[in-house]
């Protein structure tokens, strides 16, 4: 933690929703809770502000591309340190701007659907990003998403999500990402491999048959969904492998250019894994695909 908060640059904060959030109800009691460490929030407990946090290249580094960063915690909390400040500052090392997503995390509290209060808030990121694509110097068909275990669920539901209505939209601008990064995700609600945490938290305790199938996204790829990089550990008890599979496997059956890496060990959550096991090669083994692909 000390070495990615040391390395933390300033990024410009835009606020996600400034003319009102979409399907909010007011709730005085219901307040954001953040973890500040050296003066840094690590951490979002009840979300109610929707942010985006911009991290740019230095111009001449830039190569125009641009990854929206979807932290996980289960739809229960955001993991904004090494799943958003680590990754959007290796982002920015290799010319790439990282864009942090602080999404609202689904409650009954404060969102007439909570099932796409994560998804309204990825869907108008998206397309902040391309509508300041030019003055942010990055190329509108080269932004992708990333997503570490539920936040790889939210970024896998915008990949096949993208274009479903679920908040009233202002301009013709896309959501779709152009690629997706997927590490250790949460991509099915189907009981018998979904982390039902993330699962609970998003649908509720007895979702129906259609909820379930509505947010197993493995069910929703179409031949349009954007080509994915994915990243798992056989060991992982939190999310099973098996999630990583079947996205994998459904992508494959339209054909879509994607890439699968399962590595024996590494468990659940381990970020960058800066040094530690052959989990570590996969930011490398990454930007390999992205540069492979053109992105």
């Amino acid at each position: 933690m000390l070495f990615c908060l040391s390395s933390v640059a300033q990024p410009t904060k835009m606020n996600l929703w400034p003319n009102g959030i979409p399907g909010l109800i007011l709730n005085e009691k219901y307040i954001e809770k953040p973890t500040i460490s050296e003066g840094i929030p690590t951490r979002f407990e009840r979300v109610t502000n929707p942010e985006l946090y911009v991290f740019l290249p230095p111009k001449d580094k830039a190569t125009g591309t641009a990854v929206l960063i979807c932290p996980g915690g289960g739809y229960g909390a955001l993991a904004f340190n090494h799943e958003g400040y680590a990754i959007a500052n290796w982002l920015n090392e290799t010319g790439i701007a990282g864009i942090i997503l602080k999404y609202r995390l689904p409650s009954d509290l404060i969102m007439k659907d909570k099932s796409v209060g994560p998804l309204q808030d990825a869907q108008e990121a998206l397309r902040i990003i391309r509508r300041n694509a030019s003055f942010w110097n990055i190329d509108p068909k080269k932004i992708g998403v990333m997503g570490f275990s539920a936040g790889g669920h939210l970024a896998s539901t915008l990949s096949t999500h993208y274009d479903e209505k679920v908040y009233d939209v202002k301009d013709t601008t896309s959501a779709r990402p152009d690629f997706s990064i997927l590490i250790y995700p949460v991509i099915t609600f189907d009981a018998s491999f979904a982390h039902m945490g993330s699962r609970r938290n998003l649908i509720g305790d007895n979702p129906s048959e259609d909820a379930i199938k509505r947010f197993s996204n493995e069910q929703q790829i179409t031949k349009d969904t954007p080509p994915a990089f994915l990243v798992h550990s056989g060991d992982d008890n939190g999310v099973p492998v098996r999630n990583s599979i079947v996205y994998y496997e459904g992508l494959q059956k339209y054909g879509i250019s994607s890439e699968l890496h399962i590595f024996s060990s590494g468990g659940h959550g381990y970020g960058m894994s800066v040094n530690n096991g052959t989990q570590s090669a996969w930011p490398e083994l990454c930007l390999r695909w992205m540069k492979t692909l053109g992105f």
